[in-house]
């Protein structure tokens, strides 16, 4: 097995990104040999696959990156790792892309930053390269061969009923905290507009955030009034979500249901409003990190939808590597345009009619 670490900037250099990226690295070489030559399953030759995720900061995806090293061995794998510097760094992972064709890899596995990824996706398939959305199903779907993700529709969908349940029919005033304002990303439109629809309001067109009525009636739960003050940008981190809670409370101090594209973002959000003395909005998110479970568990944030990064990454890297050595391609789940790979609504405080689990119970199957 011979795992690489490449750090993708727009020059596509290869250095290690960061101390925990060689202590990565360094923990890959110990388990086998590093010339790609030997180690493969059933006695065949390693394939070489391509790992790139949209940074290599997020829990989510060093979770991510963590299980697919993990199973590269035994799915005779040669693992490189790859990423974006940040949230938005197209270019990054564009540039990542580059090098896999170039390298000659069998296949991708990409949580894709945007549609500005799209083109160089093509190109790869185009070469010959299987590719693997994992998280993030790209815009259009095909634009993949296939994607391994949470059907993030679903848990914006479950923290959303939560939230209204828990209203008891009282009046919600709204901040939504999402990914991006500048750029579409499917994760982002799919767990704010699948939020709003578990709150029972109408989204308009359901791939456009903010398009949908400011006021109006709530139908989730016991119903009720509804005001959204806000759609700000976090981009997913904790300094974005506090920033963007900030922006949200000068237009309303009334806010009271705050939902955040993720848990970093839902921390930022809770210092936000806990520095404006605001001690009682319902804050839900989507991640299900162990520190996001934690944070639940604290009452840092209400209630959160939890995913699985590490049965994203295995089941992709064991997707490729079957393909690869002329295997049959995966299939997606029925109904929908993915393979889904599951959700559950973590809270210690259960609303009527929304199944969910305990943190205690999530803190076992936790990540991060």
């Amino acid at each position: 097995m011979h795992i690489r670490h490449v750090s993708s900037s727009r020059t596509a250099r290869r250095v290690l990104a960061s101390a925990g990226i060689v202590g990565l690295a360094l923990g890959a070489a110990a388990c086998g040999s590093d010339d790609g030559d030997s180690g493969s399953a059933g006695g065949t030759e390693n394939i070489g696959v391509s790992l790139i995720t949209k940074d290599s900061s997020n829990p989510f995806f060093v979770a991510m990156q963590k299980g697919a090293q993990a199973d590269a061995d035994k799915n005779g794998v040669d693992l490189t790792i790859a990423s974006g510097k940040q949230e938005g760094d197209d270019a990054g992972q564009i540039a990542a892309i580059e090098q896999a064709v170039v390298r000659g890899d069998k296949g991708i596995l990409i949580t894709p930053m945007s549609t500005g990824v799209n083109d160089a996706i093509k190109k790869a398939r185009d070469a010959g390269l299987f590719v693997i959305a994992l998280d993030t199903p790209p815009d259009p779907a095909d634009t993949v061969d296939i994607t391994f993700a949470t059907d993030n529709r679903l848990a914006g969908n479950l923290i959303g009923q939560w939230a209204a349940s828990t209203l008891d029919g009282g009046q919600a005033t709204i901040a939504l905290l999402d990914l991006f304002n500048d750029k579409i990303v499917s994760v982002d439109y799919d767990r704010d507009q699948g939020f709003l629809e578990g709150m029972g309001i109408d989204v308009a067109d359901p791939k456009k955030n903010g398009d949908e009525a400011a006021t109006g009636k709530y139908t989730g739960g016991k119903g009720g009034d509804y005001t959204i003050v806000c759609n700000e940008p976090s981009n997913g981190a904790e300094d974005g979500g506090r920033t963007a809670m900030e922006t949200c409370l000068t237009k309303s101090d009334g806010i009271n249901v705050v939902y955040t594209i993720n848990e970093p973002a839902a921390v930022g959000a809770s210092a936000a409003l806990k520095a404006a003395g605001i001690t009682d909005a319902l804050v839900v998110s989507v991640d299900g990190g162990c520190a996001g479970v934690k944070s639940v568990k604290d009452g840092t944030i209400g209630a959160t939808a939890q995913q699985y990064p590490l049965k994203m990454a295995t089941l992709g890297m064991e997707a490729i590597a079957k393909i690869a050595r002329g295997g049959e391609k995966p299939t997606t789940s029925d109904g929908l345009e993915f393979f889904n790979t599951g959700v559950a609504l973590v809270t210690d405080k259960p609303a009527e009619g929304v199944e969910s689990i305990t943190t205690d119970e999530a803190l076992k199957i936790c990540w991060g």
